[in-house]
């Protein structure tokens, strides 16, 4: 079995931090890592000891990890940054809470020997035939060390300890990758070894010249497992010294965190084939959309909490069919259906919406980008003060208008309805000129909605209904939020400032009034948005217009395919600046060594170019990538470099090394790019994450340019978004995760009988006659949706037994040792 791990967290604020400025304030921001590895970093909250933050992260980890921590850092224009406190949190933590961690917890202390990370190679063993007892164990090399000093690096050495005596390596400079290929032997007092006891101990420090080495991690293998195991040989993950963390009684402040983790291991795509088989049938040959299905069952048992992940599973899953436009019918029409009054069509957070809601950001997330993107950067770079709510205007904040003297209230309210309406021109003018950037598929799925809502209500009076349940989605569910929460959707790397929050809320707003076709306009309590009502009632007519374009469209011009398909050679998944590294060959200061270059990323290829005008661009086809990884910052002295690791047609590596301008723009184009070339056949297991200068590479200082990588690929780690790739398997795993959990309530429900308290799933496949083809045919006395239900409660049970099968096997197929956990 395949193992899936994800791990969800929100860093949601901080409070009670301690000052450290001289103004009695800090300036603080929250650097997340896996495994000591950074993935995210906040936005910096200036002069805030109770920042509130609300960003949120999904990290797709194949490999698994070990830990998560949360260092809460304050900036500092000069010199380094001042590290506040720290949240460190295992696996296994995390993973004893079923519903996740969501509570606040204080910062502790950072012990330098708890920050350890990497991995050493070792081979132990108990030679036989000698004089005298010994223990033998070579020393092979490590990988991954923590950096202790300045430069980036470290100068570990090894220590194997057993029984008080001990024996060392040599020193390796300057290097987080050593080599040694030692061989120590420490004699043993057989007197002592009678009982097999003790544990042998391996430990790695940084050599200092000056003061106290420093501690990177060690190995600890009881004695008893040679005497088991011949030759124990592999990598070990290091482990810090085990003082537990210090709670300074929240001196240092708290962070509150929402942290879940998810981890499945995925069957064979064989086993999930008969549930893919009941939703297949759900949409494509319902006997009556009122009738029961196995999707409408999925829909019962799903809880409110994970309504909107199976609703996003559920897009992936129907978009790999093909079948997503019937997928969104079927829901669609089961919920018109059972509205009786058409204000309330949609209102509520049900499957049907929640799955609209997916929809549009799986396809249309692009599409999105293209329209408002121009937009909102605009507004970002003018960062005007902005205020229409006489309770909020503070003259203070806001620039002259005028040289007459003191602004006064009603000069900044008209100054300020006449650039809202700028922006809300702008904004409007984008959307509904955008028929032809719109993406077929999702042009049909309104087409479909509009057809269904116009059926269900005829009446001259809901006339507009049609055009409100198409904008309600469009409008209110999907460019409203975009506007309002500009990074959440990836049109921002960082959050608005309090000043252009405003200003967006305000737009927002005003949309959602467009949305809304201009009903209801004046009747509410923000009478205060007045001077932009002319405008949202001048916009109807266009938006209806534009509504009515948009499902002007034929149902065959839609082919749909698996996700990863859906995203042409054409469309551009990603672009921007970044800074390329010159040729290979030239010996250039660092800094003089990167050029400004832009880059545009799409499935088949990664191209760049002196300005996004320049019509000559080099690219690299993605089908030749063999590796995407960041770089360590003394190979050019240069923090947020990655590079591009390719093959070319006679079968040599090229590395291109590419430097973004944060960690945050770094982990968006190393994931932008996984995803592309994620099914490509000649990805590379081990890479180096130095340079190859001055005749040597600068991370485990060997001197052949070929050499085997130095370290592991991360390749298949990537950041969950609406551009992930489809993966049928883990998909329906968690679907079927879903159906586990209320398989009691749908056994109560369908299949109890009146005189029988229960049925259990063995005695449905004895009850069930098979017919002339070899299909399993459910006796004809049942009530409605028992026959569905009997067959979804088969494939579950069949599903949870080859799951104990696989278990089994990997149990038996475990050695006793493990030699990295």
């Amino acid at each position: 079995m395949a193992k899936n791990t994800s791990l969800y967290f929100r860093i949601v604020e901080g409070r009670n931090l301690p000052a450290k400025d001289v103004s009695g304030t800090s300036d603080p921001y929250c650097i997340v890592k896996v495994d000591n590895e950074v993935v995210a970093r906040t936005a910096t909250v200036w002069k805030n000891l109770n920042p509130f933050w609300g960003e949120e992260y999904t990290l797709h980890l194949p490999m698994g990890f070990h830990s998560l921590s949360f260092l809460i850092m304050d900036e500092d224009t000069i010199g380094h940054d001042d590290v506040i406190g720290k949240i460190t949190l295992s696996k296994e933590a995390i993973g004893s809470q079923a519903k996740g961690i969501d509570s606040w917890l204080n910062l502790t202390t950072v012990d330098p020997d708890e920050d350890v990370q990497g991995e050493i190679h070792l081979s132990l063993q108990l030679p036989e035939g000698t004089k005298k007892t010994i223990l033998r164990c070579q020393v092979i090399e490590a990988r991954d060390l923590a950096p202790r000093d300045i430069s980036g690096t470290s100068d570990p050495f090894a220590r194997v300890i057993f029984n008080n005596r001990s024996a060392e390596t040599s020193i390796i400079k300057r290097t987080r990758f050593p080599h040694w290929g030692e061989t120590l032997e420490l004699e043993l007092d057989s007197e002592g070894l009678s009982g097999q006891q003790g544990t042998v101990t391996v430990e790695v420090w940084d050599w200092d010249m000056v003061g106290k080495n420093d501690f990177l991690g060690k190995v600890e293998i009881p004695f008893s497992c040679l005497h088991k195991t011949p030759l124990l040989e592999g990598w070990f993950r290091l482990l810090p010294l085990g003082n537990n963390e210090v709670d300074v009684g929240g001196k240092l402040g708290a962070l509150r965190l929402k942290v879940r983790l998810v981890e499945d291991r995925i069957l064979p795509s064989m086993y999930y084939q008969p549930l893919i088989d009941l939703l297949v049938e759900s949409v494509i040959s319902p006997a009556e959309v009122e009738d029961s299905s196995a999707l409408t069952m999925l829909e019962e048992v799903t809880t409110v909490e994970s309504r909107q992940d199976v609703a996003m599973t559920l897009v992936k899953i129907y978009l790999g069919q093909g079948l997503v436009v019937p997928f969104l019918d079927y829901l669609n029409t089961r919920e018109v259906n059972h509205t009786t009054d058409p204000n309330t069509l949609f209102r509520s957070n049900s499957l049907a919406s929640k799955a609209m809601e997916q929809f549009m950001k799986a396809v249309g997330m692009l599409y999105l980008h293209e329209v408002l993107k121009p937009i909102i950067n605009r507004i970002f770079d003018e960062r005007k003060y902005i205020e229409l709510d006489p309770c909020k205007i503070d003259l203070n904040r806001s620039r002259r208008i005028s040289f007459k003297g003191a602004v006064s209230e009603a000069e900044v309210r008209d100054s300020s309805a006449e650039m809202l309406q700028g922006y809300l021109t702008s904004i409007i003018e984008s959307i509904v000129s955008s028929v032809d950037q719109c993406p077929s598929v999702m042009r049909v799925a309104f087409k479909q909605l509009h057809k269904r809502v116009e059926e269900q209500f005829t009446e001259p009076e809901n006339e507009d209904v049609k055009y409100l349940a198409i904008s309600g989605f469009f409008f209110l569910r999907f460019f409203a939020p975009a506007i309002l929460t500009p990074k959440l959707f990836h049109l921002r790397d960082q959050h608005a400032d309090t000043r252009t929050s405003r200003t967006l809320l305000l737009l927002a707003k005003a949309l959602q009034s467009v949305g809304n076709l201009g009903l209801q306009l004046g009747h509410g309590k923000e009478q205060w948005m007045a001077p932009l009502h002319p405008i949202i009632l001048r916009s109807v007519a266009c938006v209806k217009d534009f509504l009515d374009k948009l499902i002007d469209i034929d149902h065959d011009v839609v082919l749909e395919v698996p996700q990863r398909a859906i995203l042409l050679p054409s469309v551009i998944v990603k672009e921007g600046y970044l800074h390329k590294h010159k040729a290979e060959g030239t010996q250039l200061l660092s800094r003089f060594a990167f050029k400004k270059r832009y880059f545009w990323l799409t499935s088949e290829t990664l191209s760049y170019a002196k300005t996004s005008e320049w019509q000559v661009r080099s690219s690299i086809p993605i089908r030749c990538v063999c590796a995407i990884e960041r770089v360590d910052e003394n190979a050019f002295q240069q923090q947020n470099v990655m590079q591009v690791i390719s093959q070319n047609n006679d079968g040599q590596l090229q590395t291109m090394y590419i430097q973004c301008k944060n960690v945050n723009e770094l982990n968006q184009w190393l994931s932008a790019i996984r995803k592309v070339s994620i099914y490509n056949e000649r990805m590379l297991p081990s890479f180096h994450p130095g340079a190859h200068r001055s005749g040597k590479w600068t991370c485990c200082l060997q001197a052949e340019r070929t050499v085997p990588g130095c370290s592991r690929t991360h390749s298949a780690v990537t950041l969950g978004d609406w551009s992930d790739p489809l993966d049928p398997d883990v998909e329906t795993q968690m679907i079927f995760k879903q159906l586990l959990q209320g398989r009691d309530k749908l056994r109560k429900k369908y299949l109890e009988m009146p005189d029988d308290d229960q049925m259990s799933n063995k005695e449905i496949r004895i009850n069930s006659d098979v017919s002339p083809d070899g299909a399993e045919s459910i006796p004809q006395l049942m009530k409605p949706g028992q026959s569905v239900a009997a067959r979804l409660l088969v494939v579950i049970e069949d599903l949870e037994q080859a799951h104990v099968t696989f278990q089994h096997r990997e149990k038996e197929d475990t050695p006793s040792v493990i030699l990295n956990p």
